[in-house]
């Protein structure tokens, strides 16, 4: 079932998120000081391109540096790509089928107005290391 929610996802929303964070990272990588921003964009990219099965989850030793260069992430990009998952989010709620990938996407807004000092890691990691499900 994961698979073909995944490949849903893929076609009707995955990749143009996807290709939201990947601008985001490219253009946090042009400064030398905001690549950190531009590797949590990437690797949140990759998770919004296949969610299902895996989840995110807080790392051990985040600390205030992860909770300052979040807010600048707030401002700098991540209202918009919460807006962006909110919108595709409604959307998808509208029919049947699209209420699990609106789900999805609304799980997805808290990561993307703060994604450092996060995780991603697959569901069964989660489960074993963090007593997650």
């Amino acid at each position: 079932m994961r698979f073909i929610l995944n490949i849903i996802w893929l076609v009707l929303c995955g990749f143009w998120m996807a290709i939201g964070y990947v601008l985001a990272g490219i253009i946090c990588c042009v400064l030398i000081i905001t690549i950190p921003w531009g590797l949590a964009s990437f690797r949140i990219a990759n998770y919004a391109l296949w969610p299902f099965g895996r989840t995110i989850v807080d790392k051990p030793g985040a600390g205030a540096m992860s909770f300052l260069g979040n807010v600048v992430w707030f401002v700098v990009a991540g209202i918009w790509l919460a807006i962006g998952h909110a919108i595709t989010g409604v959307l998808l709620c509208l029919t049947v089928i699209g209420i699990p990938l609106g789900v999805a996407n609304f799980k997805l807004i808290p990561v993307s107005l703060a994604p450092l000092g996060k995780e991603i890691v697959t569901t069964r990691q989660a489960d074993h290391r963090y007593g997650y499900r």
